[in-house]
This record gives C-alpha cells, sequence and structure tokens, in this order.
C-alpha cells in the first residue's frame, strides 16, 4: 500500500500586526505582513512540489479560512486548536494521523531558501519503519521540520517555544520514551533583521527563480530604496519618458521652504 503521508505548513494570516514582529524595524509592520505573506507563498509551491505527498495546511485564526482557500487552493486546511503552539502541533499531528494518514510532516513558513530536497529526504525517512522521529535541527536551536508516524505528545508540551533549548529538549524526550530519530542537516530561518540581510544576500548569488515571491518582495524593496536616494529635484530618464514628457519641459516640483516652483528636467540615467 502506499504511504499517504500529510506535509502540513503552520501558517497564521497575514496580518498586519501580527506576524513578523521582529522584523520591525527594519520593515515596516505592513512590509514585514507583506513579506510573511510571500514566505507563505513559497512555502505552499514548495510543498506542492514534492512528490507522493499530500500538502496541508494547520491555519490560525480559524475564522481566516477564506484566506487561506485564496492562496493555496486545493490544498487540505484545518484550523489549529490549542493554546500556545505546543498543544496546536500535538493536536495538529493527532488530527492527520488519527484520519488515516501513516505520516504526517509539520514544517513553518520561515525557511523561504530551504532546499527542497530536504523534504524529499524528510519524506523518505517517515515512512521508514525503523524511524519513529524526523527533525530539521534550525541554526536557531529549534526546528524547521518534525515529522512524525504516531501521535506524541510528550514532545510537545511545557516546552520553552522560541528558545536555544527547543531541539536538544526534543531530543531528550524522544530518546527517553524510545524513538528512533532521523535528522536533516540544519537551516536558518528569518526572524530577525540579520537573517533577512543573510537572505538577501543568499539569494543575490543564487541560481534560478525560487523562492519568487520572496525574491520579488526583496527586489522592489530594494528598488524603493534605491529610488529613495535619488535627490527629488530630479527624474530619472525613464521616469520622464513614462509621464509622457520632453526631458527639456519645465516642470512645478514642490520645495518644503518655498512650496511649487518651476524648474527644468535634469534627467537621470539610472
Amino acid at each position: 500500500m502506499t504511504a499517504r503521508i500529510a506535509v502540513f505548513i503552520m501558517a497564521k494570516a497575514p496580518r498586519v500586526g501580527e506576524v513578523k514582529t521582529r522584523l520591525c524595524p527594519p520593515l515596516a509592520p505592513a512590509e514585514a505582513t507583506e513579506l510573511y505573506r510571500a514566505f507563505l507563498l513559497d512555502k505552499i509551491e514548495q510543498v506542492r512540489g514534492l512528490r507522493s505527498a499530500i500538502p496541508a495546511i494547520a491555519y490560525t485564526p480559524p475564522e481566516e479560512r477564506a484566506v487561506f482557500e485564496t492562496l493555496a487552493p486545493g490544498v487540505v486546511l484545518f484550523p489549529q486548536e490549542g493554546e500556545d503552539l505546543g498543544a496546536r502541533l500535538a493536536n495538529s499531528f493527532d488530527a492527520l494521523l488519527r484520519s488515516g494518514y501513516t505520516g504526517a510532516l509539520a514544517v513553518d513558513s520561515d525557511t523561504p531558501t530551504l532546499p527542497p530536497e530536504y523534504l524529499e529526504h524528510a519524506l523518505a525517512a517517515v515512512a521508514e519503519p525503523d524511524v519513529d522521529l524526523v527533525l530539521g535541527p534550525s541554526e536557531d536551536g529549534g526546528y524547521y521540520l518534525i515529522g512524525l508516524r504516531r501521535p506524541c505528545r510528550d514532545l510537545f508540551e511545557a516546552m520553552a517555544w522560541s528558545t536555544p533549548a527547543v531541539l536538544p529538549e526534543t531530543i531528550r524526550r524522544a530518546r527517553a520514551k524510545g524513538l528512533r530519530i532521523a535528522l536533516l542537516p540544519s537551516w536558518f530561518d528569518v526572524d530577525t533583521a540579520e537573517e533577512m540581510e543573510r537572505l538577501r544576500r543568499d539569494l543575490e548569488t543564487a541560481d534560478g527563480s525560487a523562492p519568487r515571491h520572496t525574491r520579488s518582495f526583496l527586489k522592489a524593496r530594494a528598488e524603493d530604496a534605491r529610488l529613495s536616494e535619488t535627490p527629488w529635484t530630479t527624474l530619472t530618464t525613464r521616469s520622464w519618458n513614462y509621464l509622457g514628457l520632453d526631458q527639456s519641459s519645465p516642470i512645478s516640483m514642490w520645495s518644503s521652504t518655498g512650496g511649487f516652483s518651476s524648474c527644468s528636467a535634469q534627467p537621470v540615467t539610472p
């Protein structure tokens, strides 16, 4: 019988002020929300591309189902349940594994550059009869992926989430229960300004177009930053042409000291 393995993304609705708040600053809350949405869309595409996996999203809050139906049409959706991350993870695994899936992998949405082969390795590992637990370690001491073939609430309860203790404590608990563990290579997630800068540098030198939504966000932000450094009394040649004006045409421009004044264009080649 072919294994039915669900790969589910733990996701929040992209609401301003509720996602990626540790990136504010340097991002404004609306920008952080846009970046989170890009991360989420890229992770949905990555999970959809997995062979022999059933993509799913465990979403919160429950009333935002329509948002995820739009973001991920055709993907299995179910609401997160529980007071904290541990309860929500435990309940999500319970819901999937008790409904007929032979295995389940939970992934975060904060690793846009995670190599897809890591997820393929996780899928293969969780299907092995001599593996009980699959972990993808994060460089910050947590994990970007956890996979099980049987529910195990002890791995999630009373955990010091968002601390470097998460991964070692999870491994300690698993070994105490006699679980056989498969470890994936470590990777970094993007929660801080330093990690966002690392992401930007990595994508500058990486081949291919993925993660395309994240790339698009960073490119647009870089362009905005470049334009904000252009002297406000000049227009680029491209902008001048866009306005349909001759480059020698006068134009009224706002001055904070003297109101509107007439000046000639001083095109700047980008």
